[in-house]
């Protein structure tokens, strides 16, 4: 009789060491969270300095760390289709210190396009927020013939296969938008990816590619240099800033829209406070009038979410970028 009297005690033991535990560690989490940041934070960008999405990461991390207390320090790993600088944050300690700001690249094309990722977008990180969309333009080097969108096509229809277009990366928005701009086009380019839009954009200044689509935040000062011409732009309405520069839609391509999404995780099993705080650290970042101005002024959409919502829209970008990916047979390997 003394038998079940014992198992069941040693099961209330265990019940009771269980929540305990649970209880420590709960405090402990709301420990680190209470004193959390206490150290600089970094940021990883996983492209080259001077691109839209290093430059948008460097804009919200200072004032990120005006309201955590300690510097937020972009480290740009570019590298491998951004898969080098996603592994660092995915295989770096849970604990807020590191974080990726990072384009739909990264987190909606990559899964699409390669067969093995160094990792797992949904399963290996901690979303926190969406952080802004960018406006796409289509640029030439100034000495290339074409001066609108038309006369570009109908080049490249006269020489099929000879035009290359520069891109920040093997699968980035920047390609991914010029082969979409190709296929309703009906023309064949020759793609040479660059690691980031920043590089890119410099042997485009230098002639050594004659066009490329980016973001129009890192290439204004070349637009405005005279380097380079816009010859479209690929948001619904104009820019406030190029009022002369058609779209891409109103140029011929009906419904023709590429932008390029951005967003901060971190690493898996991060505290939930320390999400959370980081969180309310982009949302005000993201809702200060300052800074708004500056970012829609640079051709960039500030837009932020909860966690939740960010992890939803990642997920639901994965399949409709797959499938797109797969219908136009783009690859990378």
């Amino acid at each position: 009789m003394r038998h079940p009297v014992i198992l069941s005690s040693g099961r209330n033991m265990l019940g009771l060491a269980l929540s305990a535990l649970a209880f420590i560690l709960l405090a402990v989490n709301a420990g680190h969270a209470e004193d959390y940041p206490a150290r600089p934070i970094r940021m990883i960008v996983p492209l080259a300095a001077g691109g839209g999405t290093d430059l948008l990461a460097r804009i919200i991390g200072e004032d990120m760390s005006q309201t955590l207390g300690q510097p937020v320090i972009v480290d740009n790993r570019p590298g491998a289709g951004t898969q080098i600088g996603a592994e660092v944050v995915a295989k770096a300690p849970a604990d807020g210190y590191t974080l990726l700001s990072a384009s739909m690249t990264t987190y909606a094309f990559n899964p699409g396009l390669y067969s093995k990722l160094r990792y797992d977008p949904v399963k290996d990180f901690a979303t926190i927020s969406l952080t802004g969309r960018f406006t796409l333009v289509l640029l030439a080097h100034k000495s290339f013939a074409p001066n609108t969108l038309a006369e570009f096509v109908a080049l490249a229809k006269a020489k099929p296969g000879t035009i290359n277009f520069a891109s920040s990366g093997p699968g980035s928005p920047h390609q991914l938008a010029m082969e979409l701009l190709a296929a309703r086009a009906g023309i064949k380019l020759v793609h040479v990816p660059y690691k980031g839009a920043a590089p890119a954009l410099q042997d485009l200044m230098a002639g050594h590619v004659p066009v490329m689509i980016t973001d129009y935040a890192s290439s204004r000062q070349a637009i405005t240099s005279g380097l380079v011409k816009v010859l479209a732009v690929a948001s619904p309405d104009r820019l406030a800033e190029l009022p002369n520069v058609p779209t891409i839609a109103e140029s011929g391509y009906p419904g023709f829209e590429a932008s390029a999404w951005q967003g901060i995780v971190a690493p898996k099993d991060t505290p939930q406070p320390i999400i959370d705080k980081l969180n309310a650290a982009i949302v005000k970042a993201l809702q200060n009038p300052a800074l708004r101005a500056k970012l829609v002024a640079i051709g960039i959409e500030p837009i932020s979410s909860t966690p939740a919502e960010f992890s939803a829209y990642m997920q639901a970008e994965i399949a409709k970028w797959r499938e797109v990916i797969k219908a136009a047979n783009i690859t990378t390997e």
